[in-house]
Formats: C-alpha cells, structure tokens, sequence
C-alpha cells in the first residue's frame, strides 16, 4: 500500500483523514507546506490549516495559544526550525505550560543532503529530550508513521516526530501492530544487540544478515519512541545478548545512544558502541556519500558489533 509513498506523501493524506474526523486538529506551516506534504489541506480545510511565514517561534506560539482553547495543532517545518530555532517555545509555551501539541520536523540529519550544514540537525533529538514532558518518536517507514499517528493524536501531550520526508524502503507491513511506548524487536540473537532508530533499522537489519554469515546472531530492536525510551525491552535484550551496538541518524551526544546508555549503566552495564554522527557538523552532499563519510553504514555496524562482542569475552 505505502511502497514507494514518500513519506511526506503519507504523512499529508493521513493528516487529511485524522481531520476529516476530529475538527480539533489543525495544522500551522512556516513556509514549507510544499515541502513537507501538507499543501493540500490548506484547500480541504481553509479554516484549520494555516501558514505563519518563515517565522517559527510565532508558529510554535500560536500552536500553543490554539492548545489552550482545546485545539490539536500540528506544527511542521524542517528539523533544525521544529527544535533548535523554536526551543525555548517549546520548552516555556509549549511543554511547561502542558500544551497538547505535536512537533514534525523532517528531513533530520544527514537526510538533509543538498540543503548542507544549516539544514541539517544533527542535535534535535538531544535539544528537547533535555525537556520534561516530551515525547520524541522517529518513524523507520511509512507503515509505521500510518499506524501511529491516530495513536499520537489521542494521546495528551507534546510529541515531537522526527520525520524523514521521501520513499524510504518498507520494514513492516500492514499486520504490524504498533505501541508508540513500546519498542520493536524485528530480529532475536543471542551474541550482540543492535538498538537501532529511523533510516538505521535498515543498515542494522543489513548489519544482522552480516554478521550471521560469520555465525553471529544480532538481535535488532527498532527504538522508535527515543523518551520515553522502552527501558524493558533496551535491558532485557542487554542481559540477553551481553554487548550492544547503537545506531541513529543523530549526534551520539543527547540521542539514542545518551538514552539507552542511561539505561544500561543502571540496569545491565555491559560494552555498547555508538554509531551516528560523531559530534560533527553537517556538510553539503548526497546521503549515501555522507552515511560514508560519518561512518553511518552497515558495514560500520558489524565492525562495531565485533568489537563490542570481544570486550565482552
């Protein structure tokens, strides 16, 4: 249903659903509507779909006013604009004043490609997952982001999705049964765990079949919901398997590797390597030379996994 949907596309037609029956949601742009699939609910809905200009604060603020009278906003822009630009309205209108609001920032890291090292947030995730009453969540593919979205509307508080706006290939189908507190695990092993987020399901999965050739079995879990973070699931696969590897789209610092280190140190301390942008900040160029160059692939994972499993023995 959704192969070759890009994810923007998806994410447009469902709002529109979701709209149809509940007029409490309505949705603010700051100039990008074209760009991030919402364009066409301005003509379906004129009176609940509006655009502020590129002038995000203003948009994080009015969201929070309409909040307060009962309304559902969806605020969305680029990533760098839905977290770093509009912090401190996120953090004082937004969550301290317990507004239910829902944050989409697309294209984050280094799927920002041509728009170069303005556009490209590698710290989002880290900035609001410093921010009490926050829920953060990153789709792997378009199945996913379908299944969850009623779920993030009916639930009262602020989400953050960290959306990756084009095609992207399907890891679920549309049997899969989605808990947005809950993560995923696609793959059972015994030797290493590989906690894996956004476009990393995939290089992890990659990494997994991998490594099985060398007669290692990794267990890939899909952390979609980063805070709260599943800390059953992130320490049980850790007693389970001993070593852990953790890859995401993102700064190692404040991501999904600062979270479920958080975890482990408490639960099942046990080696864990980080694969991700290694506090670097972006560049203009196309996502598979970058995921090259930050040493993002699913070569890099294995490497990793070796590694984590020898400090183990």
């Amino acid at each position: 249903m959704y192969e070759n949907m890009e994810m923007r596309q998806v994410f447009g037609n469902l709002l529109e659903e979701l709209m149809e029956k509940d007029e409490r949601i309505v949705v603010i742009d700051a100039d990008l509507a074209k760009a991030n699939g919402t364009m066409n609910l301005r003509k379906k809905f004129p009176e609940r779909a509006f655009d502020v200009g590129v002038a995000e604060q203003n948009m994080a603020s009015v969201a929070a006013g309409m909040a307060a009278y009962d309304f559902v906003p969806f605020i969305c822009t680029f990533t760098p604009f839905a977290t770093r630009r509009i912090c401190d309205q996120v953090a004082i209108s937004i969550t301290y004043a317990k507004r239910n609001v829902k944050i989409v920032g697309t294209d984050p890291g280094i799927s920002a490609e041509l728009n170069g090292g303005t556009h490209m947030s590698m710290e989002d995730i880290g900035v609001l997952r410093s921010i009490p009453n926050m829920v953060i969540f990153e789709p792997v593919d378009a199945v996913q982001l379908a299944k969850a979205l009623p779920q993030i509307v009916d639930y009262e508080g602020v989400v953050y999705i960290r959306m990756f706006r084009k095609s992207f290939p399907l890891v679920f189908d549309m049997d899969y049964k989605f808990d947005l507190f809950k993560a995923d695990v696609l793959r059972e092993g015994k030797d290493v765990t590989l906690y894996a987020t956004g476009i990393m399901v995939k290089e992890a999965l990659e990494a997994a079949d991998e490594l099985s050739k060398e007669g290692i079995t990794a267990e890939v879990i899909n952390v979609h919901t980063i805070k709260p973070i599943d800390k059953e699931t992130v320490a049980a696969s850790a007693r389970k398997t001993g070593a852990a590897v953790s890859c995401e789209n993102h700064n190692v610092i404040g991501g999904l590797y600062s979270a479920v280190a958080e975890v482990l140190i408490n639960e099942c301390p046990i080696p864990v390597k980080a694969i991700g942008v290694q506090d670097h900040f972006g560049e203009v160029a196309k996502i598979d030379y970058l995921r090259k160059k930050y040493k993002m692939t699913s070569q890099d994972i294995v490497e990793a996994a070796k590694e984590v499993i020898k400090k183990k023995r």
